[in-house]
C-alpha cells in the first residue's frame, strides 16, 4: 500500500505557507512541484562532476558524459523507445515541436503540403506550423471540437487529401484536461503513410506512454511537468525521419567536420543537440523518472483519477459552478466558471488564500474561442494532493462566491 502522505512529505515547497495559510497547489498543469532528490541530483552535478560533456578528455568530462548519456537511456526506458538515439534531449516540448515543425517541413514537405492539428491544442502546436504556413506555404487544416471537448474525429477523414503529410495533436488538452484517442489518430494517418507528432507535456505524468504501443513517429515532452527541472525536454523521434531531417539548429557537437566548403552532421542524435546541453537538467530529470517509477505509474494513475473524480463530484455542488470540457475520458484538470465572476478575480481571491489554480485562456485562445468564453478557472491535480486541498478549493469558491453576492 503506497503511503502519499509520506510521499508528499518529500516535497519541500508543499510545506510552505502562502498569507500566513498552508499553500494548496493547484496548478501541476503550468509546472509540477520537485521532490529533494531531483533538487538534490542537479545540485550535485555542480558540486561533483560539472564539466562541459562530450568533448573532454579529461576524468570530471568523463563522469559527466556518462551520467548524461545514462540519463538518456533512462528516459528511453521511460517512454519505451527501442533506440536510445532516438531520444532526443531539447529545452522542453515547446521545442521540440518548434524542431519538429522546421525541420520536417524543410525535408519532407513542399509549398501546398498540409499539416492537420485540433482545435484542443497549445499554442505552441499551433504557432510553429504558422510560421511554416509563412515561410514554407505549407497549409494548415483544423480537427473540430465538440461541446463537450472532445475531438470530433468523424471530420478527420474528409481532411486528410494526398497532400496531408503530418498529424500533429495533443495527447491530453491542458485547457481541459480531454485524453485525445490519439492510437486512433496514428492508425487512421499510418494507413495513408502519413506521419503523427503527439504533444506529451500534459500526458507524461498522468499516463502510461508506451511509444512503440502507440506508434507515434514523434512524442515530446518537458522534464517541468514530469516533477523534474525545467528547462529540459525530451523530442523522441522515428530514426527513420530523422536520419532525413536536417538540423533546426548548427553549432557545437552536432557536426562531424567543418570547412568553409562543406559540413557534414553527426550521427543521432548529437545532430538535433547543438551546442552545451542541459546536462544538469537532463541528469535531475532522469532522478526524477527513477523516483516516479519507484512508487508506479499505475499507483499514481489510480490516485489522480481518485482526486479527479473527487474534485467533480465536490464541486458539482457549488451552485452555478459550470464545468467546461465534459469530456467522458479526462486527465488531471478540472476547468470551470462560477456565475459570472471573471477567472481573473476567481484566481486572484483564491490566492488570497493560499490556494494556487491557474485562470485565463491557459495557451489555448482557439479552444476559448470555440466555447464562446474568454477563459477558465483551471485546478490541476498531481498525486501529492489531498481530498483536503479539494475541500479547501470548494470551500474557497463558495466565500469568493458570497463576496461577489
Amino acid at each position: 500500500m503506497i503511503n502519499f502522505d509520506n510521499i508528499r512529505a518529500e516535497f519541500p515547497i508543499l510545506s510552505r505557507q502562502i498569507y500566513n495559510k498552508p499553500l494548496v497547489y493547484l496548478d501541476n498543469a503550468a509546472t509540477t512541484q520537485k521532490p529533494r532528490c531531483v533538487i538534490d541530483a542537479e545540485a550535485l552535478v555542480y558540486q561533483t562532476i560539472n564539466s562541459n560533456i562530450h568533448r573532454g578528455v579529461h576524468h570530471l568530462s568523463n563522469l559527466c558524459t556518462e551520467a548524461y548519456e545514462n540519463a538518456r537511456k533512462t528516459i528511453a526506458r521511460f517512454i519505451h523507445a527501442p533506440h536510445d538515439h532516438e531520444v532526443l534531449l531539447t529545452r522542453g516540448t515547446t521545442e521540440s515541436i518548434n524542431l519538429v515543425a522546421y525541420s520536417f517541413a524543410h525535408s519532407f514537405m513542399q509549398a501546398g503540403d498540409e499539416v492537420i492539428v485540433s482545435q484542443l491544442e497549445h499554442h505552441s502546436n499551433i504557432v510553429p506550423w504558422q510560421l511554416m504556413e509563412q515561410t514554407r506555404g505549407i497549409v494548415l487544416k483544423v480537427i473540430p471540437i465538440t461541446n463537450e471537448g472532445e475531438l470530433d474525429l468523424s471530420l478527420l477523414p474528409a481532411l486528410i487529401t494526398p497532400k496531408t503529410k503530418l498529424i500533429s495533436v495533443a495527447h491530453v488538452s491542458n485547457a481541459l484536461g480531454t485524453i485525445n484517442p490519439v492510437k486512433d489518430i496514428i492508425h487512421l494517418a499510418h494507413a495513408r503513410n502519413i506521419a503523427v507528432m503527439i504533444d506529451g507535456a500534459q500526458a507524461i505524468q498522468h499516463i502510461t506512454v508506451d511509444v512503440q504501443d502507440l506508434d507515434c513517429d514523434f512524442y515530446a515532452f518537458s522534464g517541468h511537468k514530469l516533477y523534474g527541472p525545467t528547462g529540459i525536454g525530451v523530442l523522441y523521434g522515428k530514426e527513420k525521419y530523422l536520419n532525413q531531417m536536417i538540423p533546426y539548429q548548427g553549432g557545437g557537437e552536432m557536426i562531424q567536420n567543418v570547412s568553409f566548403t562543406k559540413t557534414t552532421f553527426n550521427e543521432l542524435p548529437y545532430k538535433f543537440e547543438a551546442g552545451t546541453p542541459n546536462y544538469a537538467g537532463a541528469i535531475a530529470l532522469a532522478a526524477a523518472i527513477d523516483f516516479i517509477e519507484n512508487i508506479g505509474m499505475k499507483n499514481l494513475e489510480e490516485k489522480e483519477h481518485q482526486l479527479l473524480d473527487y474534485a467533480h463530484q465536490q464541486l458539482a455542488l457549488i451552485p452555478g459552478l459550470r464545468f467546461i470540457g465534459t469530456a467522458k475520458n479526462k486527465s488531471g484538470v478540472v476547468s470551470f466558471l462560477v456565475d459570472n465572476i471573471h477567472p481573473y478575480d476567481m484566481g486572484m481571491m483564491l490566492d488570497k488564500m493560499g490556494i494556487a489554480v491557474r485562470t485565463g485562456h491557459h495557451c489555448a485562445q482557439p479552444v476559448m474561442d470555440r466555447l464562446g468564453i474568454p477563459g477558465t478557472v483551471r485546478a490541476s491535480f498531481a498525486f501529492y494532493n489531498t481530498n483536503n486541498e479539494i475541500d479547501l478549493l470548494k470551500a474557497g469558491i463558495l466565500k469568493v462566491k458570497q463576496l461577489f453576492a
